[in-house]
């Protein structure tokens, strides 16, 4: 069964990418869903138009790419990946009974977080959150925005009590970072911890005061 993943019109498309090359790394399937506002920041971010009729080439260009903006940073291959249009509410991630592991949205605006929580189901992307609660599956939420207001404070706490996890695209340094990727790296990770898949992305904490130095 694949993961969906979402994908929303917050900066931050290489925290998407890193997601989407770990989970494929791992051997996971990918329903993936990219919201109308997520290819406007995709465009700003890295130059890349993501077009339905060429999403396959768009997707591979794009997840080549490494944090810092430097195309074939990475090899991508893109054939675990399943696409539908955020238009497309017939698509199979708008039934509970379509068979998914669960939704990660990564990264998740404030609106798209107000849509999710409200159950506003405005489209796939929303929908998809509001199927994957409403079926009890696994649904992380990858947040990036600062400074947060009350209403959003709120919106998080109410996917929280739905049994959402909200992750915060926050970077910590104590894996020892030295480049950007890293940065993005990390946060990638503890969503994938949060879903429970398996990967390598960042050092984790062994008790050790310093393990994270560039020289550790």
């Amino acid at each position: 069964m694949p993961w969906i993943v979402g994908v929303s019109g917050a900066s931050g498309t290489p925290y998407a990418a890193a997601v989407l090359r770990a989970l494929l790394e791992a051997g996971e399937a990918v329903d993936l869903v990219v919201s109308r506002a997520s290819r406007l920041t995709l465009l700003d971010e890295t130059g890349i138009a993501f077009r339905d009729a060429h999403w396959q080439d768009d997707l591979r260009e794009w997840l080549g790419r490494g944090a810092d903006g430097k195309p074939a940073t990475f090899a991508a291959d893109v054939d675990g990946v399943r696409y539908w249009s955020a238009g497309d509410l017939a698509a199979g991630p708008s039934s509970g009974s379509y068979p998914v592991k669960g939704m990660l949205i990564v990264p998740a605006s404030t609106a798209c977080v107000a849509g999710v929580a409200l159950g506003l189901s405005k489209d796939l992307l929303q929908r998809a959150a509001s199927v994957t609660l409403k079926e009890r599956r696994p649904l992380v939420v990858a947040v990036r925005e600062t400074p947060l207001n009350g209403q959003t404070l709120r919106h998080l706490v109410a996917l929280d009590d739905a049994g959402a996890t909200v992750v915060p695209a926050s970077p910590a340094f104590y894996a020892g970072a030295t480049h950007i990727q890293d940065l993005v790296d990390f946060v990638a990770g503890r969503v994938l911890d949060a879903a429970g898949v398996a990967h390598g992305l960042y050092r984790r904490w062994k008790g050790e005061l310093g393990g994270g130095t560039a020289d550790a």
